[in-house]
């Protein structure tokens, strides 16, 4: 069906970026803090704009700080895009969004190098902020939220000053917005930041989808009185509530058949004393699925199973949404042509879902998404102890090179 291509990457050359880009932001142990808007990301966006030019892509940055680097197609028509992030957590790793980036700069360099242009244009984005505001891939998908105080940071810096800093503009925001005549396909290789692939043992993971999520804040009132004095029968106790509440939500997570995940990180007891009965709980609910219905039947089952808690232990439940992302389902031809690069390659692969959200998501709203995942070690990121092998970089690199060639042929 695809043609199998020779040409491959340079992994010694796409290992060796990957380690002069880790030294923008770099950290004593050994991770890397790059945050978005930063002196440490600009600079790290000249290097990159210097790496882009070598492979003889143009470049410009759009009204929401995208950095877009342009090899140009044989035919006028929508750009095929590639790309990631370069800003990084507090305290992160080397690999996430980086490589990314990277890998699409080395396509577009193996292709200058045996000097082949696809019938697309071919795009590498850098995306704006992904760690943090996600304005980038937002504005390009035409989501962005129009509030300024929504992008405030938290040492007070304006957005506007901040997409300064990178030659963005806040007042003509809606400029950066594209459309699939624009993105005719998106693909995005990425650290899976999870375990699967490494316990299943497969070199690649052909993602399905990104999935939806729901958050919540929830508070139970209660009634504080003397742990000692209080008989249990009098009690309204707001901790016994919400444990009741974590473990009706465990269960549900478990129970319901899908592929939905549920989770309780945050947890505030008032007034967190050891002789007073707990009168306030705050904690929060985390739900990802990549249907939306399933996510919208938990919800259901949780606010019902509130107010059965709440009658039971004589306390108030109120759940207040928090947030709200829809679900992004990948485009089945780029699944295929994803697990038939595997094949060519004689790379093993298997299907899964990113419970992480990515700047895919947003440009998988108004065109065809997909992505590739290749395995974390010990399915840590967000971390100094994240690592990819070079090898494994390589082969995301040579699935995304082969896959792209392969839309390119398919593509109209």
């Amino acid at each position: 069906m695809i043609a199998l291509s020779p040409l491959a990457i340079d992994s010694d050359r796409l290992d060796r970026r990957i380690a002069e880009l880790a030294k923008i932001g770099n950290l004593a142990n050994g991770g890397v803090c790059r945050l978005a808007f930063s002196e440490e990301d600009i600079q790290a966006r000249q290097l990159v704009r210097t790496w882009m030019q070598e492979a003889g892509m143009s470049i410009r940055n759009d009204t929401a700080g995208n950095m877009i680097g342009t090899y140009a197609g044989t035919e006028a028509q929508a750009s095929l895009a590639t790309g990631s992030h370069i800003d990084t957590v507090p305290v992160g790793g080397r690999y996430d969004g980086c490589l990314g980036v990277l890998a699409g700069i080395e396509v577009v360099r193996v292709l200058q190098e045996n000097q082949m242009r696809l019938r697309h244009n071919l795009e590498v984005i850098v995306f704006a902020d992904e760690e943090n505001s996600v304005i980038g891939c937002k504005a390009i998908a035409g989501n962005a939220p129009t509030d300024p105080e929504k992008y405030r940071r938290k040492d007070g810096t304006s957005i506007q000053t901040c997409l300064e800093r990178v030659g963005g503009n806040w007042e003509k925001l809606h400029t950066a917005q594209r459309d699939r005549q624009d993105i005719a396909a998106f693909i995005e290789l990425h650290v899976e930041q999870g375990g699967v692939l490494e316990s299943l043992d497969k070199a690649i993971g052909v993602v399905t989808g990104i999935v939806g999520q729901y958050r919540f804040m929830v508070t139970i009132l209660g009634r504080p009185n003397h742990a000692g004095t209080t008989p249990m029968s009098m009690r309204k106790d707001a901790l016994l509530a919400a444990s009741q509440l974590i473990i009706a939500i465990n269960r549900l997570a478990t129970e319901t058949e899908g592929d939905q995940v549920a989770t309780v990180g945050h947890l505030t007891v008032l007034p967190n004393a050891t002789n007073v009965v707990p009168a306030h709980v705050e904690m929060s609910i985390d739900l990802r699925d990549l249907s939306e219905e399933n996510l919208q039947y938990l919800v259901a089952r949780i606010e019902k199973e509130a107010e059965a808690i709440a009658q039971s232990t004589g306390t108030e439940i109120a759940i207040e949404q928090k947030l709200h992302i829809l679900p992004t389902p990948a485009h089945p031809p780029i699944m295929e042509a994803i697990a038939i690069s595997c094949q060519e390659l004689k790379l093993s692969y298997t299907y899964l879902p990113s419970r992480a959200g990515h700047d895919a998501q947003e440009i998988g709203r108004f065109t065809n998404m997909g992505m590739i995942f290749v395995p974390s070690r010990a399915g840590i990121s967000h971390s100094q102890d994240e690592y990819t092998s070079p090898e494994q970089c390589a082969q995301g690199a040579n699935v995304l090179l082969r896959t792209l060639l392969a839309i390119d042929r398919s593509y109209k």
